[in-house]
């Protein structure tokens, strides 16, 4: 037979588990009390005995069976909670308050023994355990004291049936807040397993309720929405990305084709420059395959997560590099170019990726500068700690209202159409930035300054080493 589902969940078989334990511990425990309580009262109902009989004895050997005999007659006349019997050498009943020994086998030793005495009460006969001792006095005689221990038993008892009767309450108010809780576990999951299952059939909108109570099953309802955005966002960039790779790389790899072809047409001709559309041929290949390198070296970065091979170097050292670099091409387009480093610095990282992320930032700066601009490289320690690369330069600028898409990959704004490139240049930025666990700032440059501006300024910032 299947059981109910309720009883099959993780919560509620934990909730038995825990309540085994907690009544196989409880089980020792009643029995260590049980022991040790029951032990406590046979001591002191022992010790009561050996007092009772010491005292007779006294009162023996002070003044014979006959002191005995009285002192029975009046303690057995009195309230006190003792069973006597004073008998004779051979056994015969001399005096005392029960009719004989309950001691089977005595060999004149003393001798203890555990009994049951009867009372008559209300027409029925009520038997309670007793326990005595049984000695022979120096004269030959036989004397034995007793004491009913039924009421020590009655209250040893009524201890261990109350504490079973607490067992019992916890285990039932267990297993009902096992129950509670297994609905409340099965409610919260049933959400999160629903969710699951939509994305499993191709539902990436579905989203988990966040029922703000700051509980574990918050955070992980958190944590699967945040991994369902980043993961809606990631096949929809890849989406994106292959339209885009389609669309850009459509006319590069036409042409190609039309330029080949050409050079094929013109060599059985006999005619054209068969070598100068060859070269054209692989200057536009090189194109395609910078794009599809820029591709794969974001998709490294993604996939890894954290920047390859780090090592702790000077981030002035590596703009004074890039500097040296794009210096001269600045001059040749008749732009002025600035660097300003502040030295002795740390950041950890992978130092060819920072280098490509920088070129692409200044291949930027240079291709959108018009002639008579200027360009200002620029490595500095923020008050936090960070360590930015900056590059600012007076072109025309990004729109705030774009400069979140800029940075997605083979996005180009409109301004940018006729000039060459995939749109991949920020994506990688972004992406080196990303797996040194920094960001790229995009904000506005120097401002309007007669026909130029109102520039850019991209900020590659990196945490401390």
């Amino acid at each position: 037979m299947r059981l109910p589902r309720i009883f099959r969940t993780t919560p509620f078989r934990l909730t038995l588990l825990f309540l085994a334990l907690f009544a196989s511990a409880a089980s020792a425990f009643l029995a260590y009390i049980y022991v040790a309580t029951a032990g406590e009262a046979t001591r002191r109902t022992d010790q009561e005995i050996t007092r009772e009989m010491r005292s007779l004895v006294a009162a023996y050997d002070r003044a014979g069976v006959a002191a005995v005999n009285q002192s029975l007659i009046e303690r057995a006349a009195s309230e006190r909670p003792f069973l006597y019997l004073l008998m004779d050498q051979d056994g015969d009943t001399i005096s005392g308050s029960i009719e004989e020994s309950p001691v089977d086998e005595f060999n004149g030793g003393p001798t203890w023994t555990s009994f049951q005495v009867t009372d008559e009460a209300q027409g029925r006969t009520v038997r309670r355990p007793a326990r005595g001792l049984q000695e022979r006095l120096s004269g030959g005689e036989i004397l034995f004291v007793g004491a009913d221990v039924g009421e020590d038993e009655a209250y040893v008892l009524k201890i261990i049936n109350a504490l079973w009767g607490a067992g019992a309450l916890v285990v039932i108010l267990g297993l009902a807040g096992g129950v509670l809780v297994s609905r409340n576990v099965s409610r919260s999951m049933a959400g999160l397993t629903s969710v699951v299952d939509a994305v499993r059939n191709g539902d990436l909108g579905a989203r988990a309720h966040v029922r703000g109570a700051r509980d574990e099953f918050d955070e992980l309802a958190q944590g699967l929405n945040e991994m369902l955005d980043r993961l809606e966002r990631s096949m929809a960039g890849h989406k994106h990305a292959g339209d885009a790779i389609a669309h850009d790389l459509r006319s590069p790899l036409t042409r190609l084709r039309a330029r080949l072809e050409a050079a094929y047409l013109d060599v059985e001709a006999g005619k054209g420059d068969p070598q100068e559309a060859l070269a054209q041929a692989l200057t536009d290949t090189d194109g395609v395959l910078k794009t599809f390198g820029a591709v794969l070296s974001i998709a490294r970065l993604q996939a890894a997560g954290t920047a390859p091979d780090p090592v702790l170097f000077d981030p002035a050292e590596l703009a004074a590099d890039i500097a040296e670099l794009y210096e001269p091409l600045c001059e040749d387009k008749g732009i002025d170019f600035a660097a300003e480093f502040t030295k002795d610095l740390q950041v950890r990282g992978n130092r060819e990726f920072l280098a490509q992320a920088l070129a692409n930032i200044l291949d930027n700066a240079i291709k959108y500068t018009p002639e008579g601009g200027a360009i200002m490289l620029r490595v500095r320690r923020r008050s936090s700690g960070e360590v930015e690369f900056s590059v600012t330069d007076t072109g025309p600028g990004v729109p705030e209202q774009d400069r979140a898409r800029v940075v997605e990959r083979f996005v180009r704004l409109e301004n940018s159409r006729n000039e060459p490139g995939a749109g991949l240049g920020l994506s990688l930025v972004a992406a080196v930035a990303e797996a040194h666990g920094g960001r790229l700032d995009l904000a506005e440059g120097p401002g309007k300054v007669g026909e130029m501006g109102p520039g850019l300024r991209v900020a590659l910032v990196l945490p401390r080493a």
